[in-house]
């Protein structure tokens, strides 16, 4: 939560102003940022200075666990995250790739679970990175991205937190996470959330005790509409004790995530929180 803090209060007084061409408003933004996440102790990254709502960044995270490209297959998880850009983004609505409601295309998950090859075919990504780990190999080439510029026109919205590079290492699985460019007052906390359940899911699914998350940003911004709401409001709540979350140890394996777990598999204990904030988010 400190480092969250932070990073808000760091963008408020050192920020700078970028004009964004895709959403058409202004960014208050500053370069690099680092957060670590300690997995190991159960130090779950959930905001407490607004409502977080963790059940959706998680179902988010299964959906692209199960390398889904529709949002109506989101919303079925718990999350409606999707329904804006696969629905209401002007330029993906016009592009022929578009197969029809709710299509997202090529993004995230599908890209990751289903990554095209220039000669022909695709490669499962992550069944890859599993299948080593459960060996106890720690192949230093396999990354699980989402990050294909060669289909970025055949989907609704280039991907933000787009690399996850596990390492094992001692028996203890670690994570480095890669973001390009994240809405801190809005999307920051979910992939906060992402990352640390990421990695806590990877260890138990092969057998490893989890070690940290490490989540570099390289673009992080504060929006022109949402600035007075996270100076004025959340910046001035003091923030509560760190809750903890718990997943369902029946969860063993890839199979497991991609058939039958739902959101109640995962809890959060003890989530004190001060009343939401409604940031504006931008499309």
């Amino acid at each position: 939560m400190k480092q969250y803090l932070d990073l808000c209060h760091r963008i408020v007084n050192e920020g700078k102003w970028v004009e964004n061409e895709r959403t058409g408003k202004r960014c208050l933004t500053v370069i690099n940022a680092d957060l670590t996440y300690d997995v190991a102790n159960g130090e779950f990254p959930l905001v407490t200075t607004r409502r977080s709502f963790w059940k959706a960044a998680i179902a988010e995270l299964l959906g692209y666990i199960r390398g889904y490209d529709n949002a109506a297959d989101f919303r079925n998880l718990g999350t409606k995250s999707w329904d804006v850009n696969a629905n209401q983004n002007a330029a993906w609505l016009a592009n022929p790739y578009r197969k029809g409601e709710d299509d997202m295309g090529l993004v995230y998950g599908a890209v990751g679970r289903n990554f095209p090859k220039p000669d022909g075919g695709s490669i499962d990504l992550l069944r890859q990175i599993v299948d080593d780990l459960k060996k106890g190999v720690d192949n230093r080439g396999e990354i699980y991205t989402f990050y294909h510029p060669g289909v970025f026109h055949m989907g609704c919205l280039r991907p933000c937190l787009y690399s996850h590079h596990f390492s094992l290492l001692d028996g203890t699985l670690y994570l480095n996470s890669t973001q390009r460019s994240a809405d801190v007052p809005l999307g920051l906390n979910w992939n906060m959330i992402q990352c640390y359940t990421f990695l806590a899911l990877m260890a138990q699914i092969t057998e490893h005790k989890a070690g940290q998350a490490f989540h570099k940003i390289v673009n992080a911004h504060i929006y022109e509409d949402q600035l007075e709401l996270m100076r004025d409001v959340q910046l001035k709540r003091e923030p509560l004790g760190a809750p903890k979350l718990w997943i369902n140890p029946e969860i063993k394996s890839l199979e497991d995530l991609e058939t039958w777990v739902t959101l109640d598999d995962f809890k959060v204990e003890d989530y004190e929180y001060h009343p939401s904030i409604q940031y504006p988010f931008a499309v």
